[in-house]
């Protein structure tokens, strides 16, 4: 392997690494911050019957994750073509 060929792995797996890290951080935000830390300031408000920070313990916190999955998909399809890695069929 030439050193070109490592430089663009690793330029490869920081990127990678650096999408893991905010969407994971996001989802822990979402789901510990708004379903544990900030429950009582989101009780404030209502989605529907249920009070909003009850609604992120529950529910919320589990829809963003199927969101964050979808933006990681894209984002990683993307990245795959800038390094020019591809699936077999």
């Amino acid at each position: 392997m030439t050193n070109k060929d490592q430089d663009a792995r690793d330029r490869y797996w920081k990127t990678n690494l650096t999408y893991l890290g905010v969407l994971l951080s996001i989802w822990f935000i979402v789901s510990y911050g708004c379903g544990i830390l900030f429950v009582d300031a989101l009780n404030k408000y209502r989605i529907g019957e249920a009070k909003l920070g009850f609604w992120f313990a529950q529910q919320g916190s589990i829809y963003v994750f199927v969101v964050l999955i979808a933006v990681y998909v894209y984002l990683m399809n993307k990245l795959d073509r800038k390094f020019g890695y591809r699936e077999e069929d």
